[in-house]
């Protein structure tokens, strides 16, 4: 049985691999034969609007992923820098107000300056906070716990700047494909001067969108890089905040 469905994958993406060809084999040799009856000239065959979209649907449906993926990188190296600050993610009120309760025994008002002051570094004092009545060793490995998840919640979100990262090149290859089929079938079915021009516009619109796909993929991945070595380095401060805050409860009496 599972031979049988491996069988059939196989098929059909032969199938769909074999369609794809053909249909792109297809739109290539009509847009050569479009170029051939209207004589366009290299400089227009060149212009960054017909690399656009006088290479066929499959070249157009590329280069509007391309712009989406742009646009989703430049999104998340936003939401990056203004989510991972440290002014956002370590509050100096909130370390001041729990650092005076916690000096006068009061976990109460320690816990309340957490609510008022809503951050991943009150999560993970809460957490702490939590397990004071179980000792210092449960409370250290809850801030620990807790320091990890609220890591895990800011990587997530700068995560989408590698996807970007890696789409965006592997899109820049599937333009460059598309360019060079469209470079064979005008070299097969173009003549004289419109040739030149068709295989102008398939050789621009290769290396255009590798260009594209290279120029979303260095910022992303750099974005990606420090954004994420700066929020792992903040999450390890507000650890060591954490359990430099609640040292003064290991042999203090604290007021319920």
């Amino acid at each position: 049985m599972k031979r049988l469905q491996n069988v059939w994958r196989k098929s059909a993406l032969l199938a769909a691999l074999l369609v794809t060809s053909g249909s792109v084999s297809a739109w290539a040799q009509e847009a050569a034969a479009a170029g051939a009856e209207g004589g366009i000239s290299v400089q227009e065959a060149t212009s960054f609007y017909n690399v656009v979209f006088g290479c066929g649907v499959i070249n157009l449906i590329t280069w509007i992923a391309l712009f989406a993926v742009s646009l989703a990188t430049v999104a998340f190296i936003i939401d990056g820098c203004l989510t991972i600050k440290r002014q956002k993610l370590i509050p100096g009120e909130l370390i001041n107000g729990v650092k005076d309760s916690l000096a006068n025994g009061d976990l109460a008002a320690a816990t309340a300056a957490c609510q008022v002051n809503p951050s991943p570094l009150s999560r993970i004092l809460q957490a702490g906070f939590g397990n004071v009545q179980e000792g210092y060793d449960v409370t250290r490995e809850a801030v620990t716990s807790c320091a990890e998840m609220e890591n895990e919640k800011l990587l997530q979100r700068v995560s989408y700047l590698n996807v970007c990262g890696q789409i965006g090149p592997m899109l820049g290859l599937l333009g460059t494909v598309i360019g060079m089929v469209l470079a064979f079938a005008s070299l097969a079915t173009a003549a004289g001067a419109s040739k030149a021009a068709l295989l102008a516009v398939a050789i621009s619109t290769a290396l255009w969108t590798t260009v594209v796909g290279l120029l979303i993929a260095i910022p992303a991945l750099l974005a990606y890089t420090l954004l994420k070595n700066y929020a792992t380095r903040l999450i390890l401060e507000m650890e060591s905040t954490v359990l430099d805050l609640i040292k003064v409860l290991r042999n203090a009496e604290v007021q319920q």
